[in-house]
């Protein structure tokens, strides 16, 4: 969202490893060998046929979370200049995430990609490299959605398929067609809007970042939040969000794709 107000199916093995995975890591999380640390306080696997389009800041319905529970979210990734940053604070308070990555970058550093991942984060998808879809005839938007998956996939796992291992979407800067959230929702695959955002495509200071951000939660009182990893201000920003977080009584929930038998509660 840099300038917002701007065939095949993987193995099913694959997702469910991948959900199983990030499970793990999220209860590691709430068993945080650090004390003091915010943690992950429960996973949530998501069930695209219940949950097709999510967020208030574009659809009527989002995730039920109770008060003072949030999801964080990251567009945009990854860079090698911030992601890292961003990875290390999360790690620090033991939280996880989900990133929507943009497949060009993707596949420019697909080493981040697997560090994203193997810290126990979610990939989500954001294009192949970030246009206004509904600007587009659909033929090229499909291709742009299909070529994003295809990189974040082939960084992730080496294969590049079109059908993605985690079927989490986010449109650049929100902009949708009905053609094409009915298309991702026959495909099964999740939008996720948000509940609020820090507009940290706007230049400004970590406290500046920080302050805004408090102030949307403490009207909000719980959501989906987006920020971007590839913000340096964001970057420097965060790690003293996590600590508000935790000195006042939020709680982090991670998301992860449903999967059979995966333990995680399913929505």
């Amino acid at each position: 969202m840099e300038n917002m107000p701007r065939h095949r199916w993987l193995p099913s093995a694959v997702g469910a490893l991948l959900a199983l995975s990030a499970m793990a890591a999220a209860a590691e999380a709430a068993d945080c060998p650090r004390e003091g640390t915010l943690g992950t306080s429960r996973v949530l696997a998501v069930d695209p046929k219940l949950y097709p389009r999510v967020g208030l800041k574009s659809f009527p319905q989002t995730l039920p979370l109770h008060d003072h529970e949030v999801v964080l979210t990251f567009d945009d990734g990854p860079s090698p200049l911030t992601t890292p940053k961003v990875l290390a604070a999360l790690a620090k308070e033991c939280v996880h995430a989900t990133f929507f990555l943009i497949g060009e970058h993707a596949a420019d550093h697909p080493d981040l990609v697997r560090r994203i991942a193997a810290d126990g984060n979610t990939v989500g998808h954001h294009t192949w490299d970030h246009p206004s879809l509904p600007k587009i005839s659909l033929s090229r938007a499909t291709d742009e959605i299909d070529h994003g998956i295809a990189a974040d996939e082939l960084a992730l796992h080496g294969v590049a398929a079109a059908t993605p291992s985690t079927p989490f979407f986010r449109f650049p800067n929100f902009e949708s067609s009905p053609a094409l959230l009915d298309l991702l929702q026959s495909r099964e695959i999740a939008v996720f809007g948000a509940d609020f955002w820090v507009s940290d495509w706007i230049r400004m200071t970590p406290e500046q970042e920080f302050k805004l951000l408090v102030g949307r939660l403490k009207n909000a009182r719980k959501g989906i939040i987006l920020m971007h990893d590839t913000k340096a201000w964001t970057a420097a920003m965060l790690p003293t969000f996590l600590r508000y977080l935790r000195d006042n009584g939020y709680h982090v929930v991670h998301l992860v794709p449903l999967a059979p038998d995966s333990g995680a509660k399913q929505l």
